[in-house]
């Protein structure tokens, strides 16, 4: 059950400070292929008033051993990345429970050498990255709350679940060993836990992602590959003023690959952590800052990555 928070001044001040602090959770990491698995997001699973909307563009840059693909006979690879982030999502009512719908698009500039058979190759490509739709429902403790209701509203235990589609729009070339996109569709369901105790709020999420088959994979072959399951757990603390930041870290394994019958030896195995800082600037903006590196990888995905988001919200009464 939701408790009810201390009074507010019914001041436009006073709805601020209500309003600002939950109202910013919403980027993904935009990296090329199966580093989609390792996205670390704090704040997926919290509540919003229903009606709001988020328009959001953000910039990420990733640098170092960035894996394009493990089922590539591609050694040494050293990649930068910079992409723009577009985004869009809304605050829904789905029978009582909050829900939220949201689409990201990612146009990425990918530059870098690596070997192959022992040989140097370099890339540089640019263009549309493989879009992401999903929909995420609050199943227990986030109640759908109009603006009204949800200045009474205080975070105790939340329980929900969410379901991801990649689609493959993506630039891909079947004729170059580094692409931009996947040339095929994924499915990712999640669960995850949201637990506050005062200022402090403790996440868990755990969820498994499933790919469609690649058929036109790298001279016509065909590429499968095993789902791979990750946890992710955050640590978030929210101070004044509608600021808050969190440490993270995900583990993720599986992603086995298969090219024509062939099974590769390139399971995985990958630690990440990570830290984000949010800020609102105003009742309609905020910011996000975010960076990550790699722990520990068995499939050669210890890059560096850094980001900014920039969100704007409106409706629901704002």
């Amino acid at each position: 059950m939701a408790r009810p928070a201390r009074p507010h001044a019914s001041s436009e001040g006073g709805v601020h400070a209500v309003l600002a602090r939950p109202l910013l959770a919403l980027v993904i990491f935009a990296i090329p292929t199966v580093a989609r698995a390792q996205d670390i997001e704090p704040r997926a699973f919290s509540n919003a008033p229903v009606g709001v909307n988020f328009l959001i563009g953000g910039y990420a840059y990733t640098r170092g051993s960035l894996s394009t693909d493990p089922a590539l006979p591609v050694t040494n690879a050293r990649l930068g990345t910079s992409s723009a982030i577009f985004a869009y999502a809304r605050v829904l009512d789905l029978w009582g429970k909050s829900a939220k719908f949201d689409a990201i698009l990612p146009i990425t500039w990918l530059s870098g050498t690596a070997q192959l058979a022992g040989q140097p190759i370099e890339r540089t490509v640019d263009g549309l990255g493989d879009a992401r739709l999903r929909l995420s429902v609050n199943l227990y403790g986030a109640p759908a709350l109009t603006l009204q209701e949800f200045r009474e509203y205080q975070q105790d235990l939340i329980l929900g679940a969410s379901f991801a589609v990649t689609t493959p729009t993506g630039q891909y070339d079947p004729s170059r060993l580094v692409n931009l996109g996947t040339n095929r569709w994924s499915f990712r369901p999640e669960i995850g836990a949201s637990k506050a105790l005062g200022p402090l709020t403790l996440e868990l999420a755990a969820g498994a992602t499933f790919y469609t088959e690649n058929t036109n994979f790298f001279g016509g072959r065909t590429r499968s590959q095993d789902p791979i399951t990750s946890v992710q757990g955050h640590a978030i603390y929210s101070f004044p003023h509608g600021i808050w930041a969190s440490i993270d870290a995900t583990y993720f394994t599986g992603g086995r690959t298969t090219v024509d019958g062939e099974l590769n030896s390139d399971l995985q195995r990958n630690w990440r952590l990570g830290a984000t800082l949010a800020f609102p600037l105003s009742i309609r903006h905020s910011v996000k800052l975010y960076a990550s590196s790699g722990v520990s990888a068995r499939t050669g995905n210890n890059y560096d990555l850094i980001g900014i988001a920039l969100q704007y919200r409106w409706g629901g009464g704002l």
